[in-house]
């Protein structure tokens, strides 16, 4: 058995904010025991060991049989991702955006396995949720590219209907984090595989959070809602999730307001109900409004009377879960995602098995449940940036 120090123990999350770029080795030191200004490297070292590890290990996730399906059944399995692709297979994967840490993650999750396996990787991204016509002149752009497979987080579920051969011509396509409706006879026979959760999960383990701290009878709470996009995304059933889990509590949802996961657009939003005349008890949005609500909220010297939550993780977000400043957080482990989308690319194209409709299981976060396993399969490390194209070997 491996005894560890003390205080690499007791330091244990402020080693994965390190690896999750919330705070820099020298900002950390602050946080530090005395004498223990060498456990930033200490503990990086351990962590990215620990990276190699899940890497290279099989993963617990959701297989659901038969695919695609409505009703579908679902089985934890231990996937195995692969060590290496028999060819330098030509992957496109198109984003809706890179505008916040979650598609950064994805990014990472995605170009650290196509790296791994030896093949090529190019990256296009939407540059945001309203902008369909650039993400489908993208997907000509890799079947221009000669792309041997196509991973579509696509801007909208309904996108696509009858427009995937128009557009990919042969080119299999490969859906990631975004649902996409493949109920139409093109996508059903253009769409081979797909990854990703039900996004109403992530709005209903919210509301469900909220719920459980506000039973009926208990005193009515205002909460501002804050989405993201009100037609793109995963928005709509994240809402309809938390609506559903929050109707026989005491939680009010005074108002809800809508924009595109702009910093800029979700701080707007954050003012304007700060400047209202009605008091909120939460504000519960996307992990773009948490990370703003929190700047807001401290400048309005209001951190003590309204609390935040977010639908999903971010560096942001877990910087303020580790701060107390957010209260709840599920995590979609959307690096584990990517790698999975890459994994199944190249097991299709190598004739190899392979399991079509994946889900990651969802991990719930508070200030004091931060699971770092969860967190690894999720966020990005702090060195990493945007990677639009990885060389094959």
């Amino acid at each position: 058995m491996l005894l560890y120090p003390s205080y690499l123990m007791i330091n244990h999350n402020i080693a994965l904010l390190l690896l999750a770029g919330i705070y820099s080795p020298a900002e950390t030191t602050d946080l530090l025991p005395d004498g223990c200004n060498m456990i930033n490297k200490i503990a990086m070292a351990l962590l990215a060991i620990a990276g190699f590890s899940h890497t290279a290990n099989a993963v617990e996730v959701i297989a659901y049989s038969p695919p695609f399906e409505a009703n579908k059944q679902a089985t934890k399995i231990h996937y195995q991702p692969l060590d290496t692709a028999s060819k330098p297979w030509k992957l496109c994967a198109v984003y809706p955006h890179l505008k916040d840490s979650y598609w950064l993650s994805v990014n990472y999750g995605m170009v650290e396995h196509a790296k791994k396996l030896g093949v090529e990787l190019k990256v296009l991204e939407a540059g945001g949720y309203p902008n369909l016509d650039r993400q489908q002149s993208q997907l000509v752009d890799c079947r221009k590219w000669q792309a041997d497979a196509i991973i579509l987080g696509t801007v909208d579920s309904l996108a696509y209907e009858n427009r995937l051969t128009q557009l990919t011509e042969d080119i299999p396509v490969f859906a990631t984090i975004n649902y996409l409706d493949t109920t139409d006879p093109d996508s059903h026979d253009n769409v081979m595989a797909r990854v990703g959760i039900d996004w109403y999960e992530m709005g209903r383990l919210t509301g469900q959070f909220l719920a459980k701290r506000h039973p009926k009878g208990s005193g009515m709470v205002n909460v501002a809602l804050l989405p993201g996009p009100q037609k793109r995304g995963g928005t709509k059933p994240v809402v309809q999730g938390f609506y559903d889990a929050t109707k026989d509590s005491d939680i009010k949802i005074v108002t809800t307001l809508w924009a595109d996961h702009s910093k800029e657009l979700q701080r707007n939003l954050i003012q304007q109900l700060l400047a209202s005349e009605q008091h909120f008890n939460y504000i519960v949005g996307g992990a773009v409004a948490a990370e703003v609500a929190i700047s807001e909220l401290r400048t309005k010297h209001l951190s003590g009377e309204t609390q935040i939550l977010s639908t999903y993780l971010s560096h942001g977000v877990y910087r303020g879960l580790l701060r107390g400043k957010i209260l709840f957080a599920p995590t979609d482990k959307m690096a584990q995602q990517a790698m999975l989308s890459v994994d199944q690319a190249v097991r299709y194209l190598e004739g190899k098995p392979l399991n079509k409709d994946l889900a990651p299981i969802l991990a719930l976060l508070t200030p004091a449940s931060l699971d770092s396993d969860a967190i690894a399969e999720s966020l990005s490390p702090a060195e990493f940036r945007p990677v639009f194209h990885v060389e094959a070997p």
